[in-house]
């Protein structure tokens, strides 16, 4: 059964995350199999509107780091994780024709938190967290994936994210403009938002999703040499300390090596 489901419903699909015992954290095959299903979703015509949500009342707690040593241990490995099978999701996220709205309770960080900036609309509960704590993990935020969250909030909240590393709650995150409103109740705000969407017309939907994305900054591509630097951490101490404290579950001990 994959970890990833989808259902359409008349003129709505439904994308449910789903990893339990793990907080519907994200491993490589649930990476590819949500490129999958906003690839095929894109391709029909018939529907207005999508809405991606997680299982168990948690959204997504980023990515699995019991997989990192297997998938990600190199230079090599790593940026192909981030630059292929990420950035792969993202984008059938980001570019699927339709709108997509997406439906936050609980825990949205790392990986969690850039699929929902990757989506149109972000509807969080009121015990949702948010936050890309991956300092402690001993690594960086990927450049595609950090021109995202840039994309969305600015220079100024994404250096706070990113270099506190701290847990936000469901207020402060929408003061910091991460979601763009709070409900008592999400699976039926998130379907109002999407029955909303789908009484507009499609073509001007498509369209101003398409142009909203094409208008917005979209600063100079990384040289090679700039790719290297950014994936230079996957050969430090520091990374090896901070992924093998997260799965011992102590606290690393960081020697900037």
């Amino acid at each position: 059964m994959e970890n990833v489901s989808c259902e359409i419903d008349g003129k709505l699909a439904y994308v449910t995350i789903a990893n339990p015992g793990k907080l519907n954290a994200l491993n490589m095959a649930m990476w590819n199999q949500i490129t999958h299903h906003f690839t095929t979703l894109h391709q029909n015509h018939d529907l207005r509107c999508i809405i991606i949500r997680g299982a168990d009342g948690q959204f997504a707690a980023g990515a699995d780091v019991q997989e990192f040593a297997t998938v990600r241990n190199t230079l090599a490995d790593g940026m192909r994780y981030h630059n292929q099978t990420i950035a792969a999701s993202l984008k059938a996220i980001c570019e699927c024709q339709h709108p997509v709205v997406a439906a936050i309770e609980g825990v949205c960080v790392g990986g969690g938190l850039e699929i929902a900036i990757s989506c149109d609309i972000r509807i969080a509960s009121r015990n949702a967290r948010f936050g890309i704590p991956i300092n402690k993990l001993g690594f960086p935020l990927a450049p595609k994936e950090m021109q995202s969250l840039l994309s969305l909030v600015g220079r100024a909240i994404a250096s706070e994210i990113l270099l506190e590393g701290r847990i936000l709650n469901a207020q402060e995150g929408f003061e910091k403009g991460l979601v763009h409103r709070l409900s008592d109740d999400v699976p039926t705000e998130a379907l109002a938002t999407a029955k909303r969407i789908a009484q507009g017309a499609p073509l001007a939907a498509r369209l101003n999703k398409k142009f909203i994305r094409r208008l917005s900054f979209v600063p100079e591509r990384l040289n090679d040499q700039e790719q290297l630097e950014a994936f230079s951490f996957l050969e430090s101490q520091d990374y090896q300390e901070g992924v093998l404290g997260f799965l011992a579950k102590q606290i690393p001990e960081f020697t900037g090596k």
